[in-house]
């Protein structure tokens, strides 16, 4: 965490640049700045960008066990959608209370996390909140904003996000797919070479080698020539050349990355199509994972903050996810209820308690 800067007693904790979530930068061509990097990681990679729609799509179509006085606020808005994204991206997610006329609490905003600054008060303790839009910065009152936060263990104040986590691995799936880009553009294979041998032991001239090296520019290079006759003049001749065991690997690396990126974000390969066994069955475990060990856990961090972040105006509220209409997890709901229901030696009310039921 960078600091800089006293004013009346109060500093400005803020992530340093080239960090994701406070996090040093991987080693290797990683861009810097956060929103560099998610263009780089989520705009520019299909299975990073899949394993986040496909966790924050899954918290905002959750089934919500939500009092009526806030789920005009929170539900069907894409309000839970943009919190996950965020969560998952940078780690943080600061949500702005806005009130109406009389006070009452109008909307909640998710803010763009790497727009927003903590400031800590002589106590250490967040004193405001720095929202910079370019020149522009906007102090906001601790009260009208909710910082929802992954746990960081080398920060007090800015939780951590996946990103940083699958950045190598994101990084070596996209320079595979620009390897196999630029492979496809030289007629999918590594083609060959064109050997001059004029039997007397001379050279082409700088004019014949730019000439020809133009011609096979144009006529015979990219995936639209593939497979075009070549017309030879004399002593030039074709010497095929195939794919190496390092190159034919490559495939296998770019998977492996992707598989990695898969696991930085919590979501099981199978789900995203990548390589694995593709059963019914399995494909039914993995989904239940999917909830089990991501969606759930990161819903009621999201849910649990919104709701003590809005006691003050709805005591009592109730916010979370109803866990008997998850589809996924239909099964294990079904086997809990038979077992509460055959245990003679508990009372109701216990019964009751066991399967969260108010």
């Amino acid at each position: 965490m960078a600091w800089f800067g006293w004013k009346s007693g109060r500093a400005v904790a803020r992530p340093a640049l080239g960090r994701a979530g406070g996090v040093p930068r991987a080693i290797g061509e990683w861009p810097q700045g956060y929103e560099a990097q998610v263009r780089a990681g989520y705009c520019g990679n299909a299975v990073a960008q899949r394993a986040v729609k496909l966790v924050a799509e899954s918290v905002e179509g959750a089934p919500l066990d939500v009092d009526e006085r806030l789920r005009g606020l929170v539900a069907g808005r894409g309000l839970l959608e943009a919190i996950t994204a965020q969560m998952l991206l940078h780690g943080n997610a600061f949500v702005q209370v806005l009130r109406d006329g009389e006070g009452r609490v109008a909307e909640l905003f998710a803010l763009r996390p790497e727009r927003v600054s903590v400031e800590l008060g002589a106590d250490g303790w967040p004193g405001a909140y720095l929202y910079r839009v370019g020149v522009r910065t906007t102090r906001l009152d601790p009260a009208s904003v909710i910082h929802v936060r992954r746990f960081n263990p080398v920060d007090d104040h800015y939780g951590l996000g996946c990103l940083s986590a699958a950045s190598a691995a994101i990084a070596i799936h996209n320079a595979a797919a620009a390897w196999s880009k630029a492979l496809l553009d030289n007629a999918a294979r590594p083609s060959g070479a064109l050997v001059y041998d004029a039997g007397d032991g001379s050279v082409l001239t700088p004019e014949q080698f730019r000439r020809l090296r133009e011609e096979m520019e144009q006529g015979f290079a990219g995936a639209a020539n593939a497979g075009r006759p070549m017309l030879l003049e004399g002593g030039l001749k074709w010497q095929a050349m195939s794919l190496t065991p390092a190159d034919m690997d490559f495939a296998g690396t770019k998977a492996a990355a992707a598989r990695e990126i898969a696991l930085g974000f919590g979501v099981p390969p199978m789900l995203l199509g990548l390589p694995g066994d593709s059963t019914h069955a399995n494909y039914r475990e993995a989904n239940k994972a999917l909830w089990r060990l991501t969606v759930l856990p990161l819903a009621g961090t999201i849910l649990s903050a919104l709701r003590d972040g809005l006691a003050a105006e709805f005591p009592g509220a109730r916010l979370q996810i109803d866990l008997d209409r998850v589809p996924a997890l239909v099964e294990d709901r079904e086997r809990l209820w038979r077992m509460v229901a055959g245990a003679d030696f508990i009372t109701r009310d216990e019964k009751r308690q066991m399967v969260d039921w108010s």
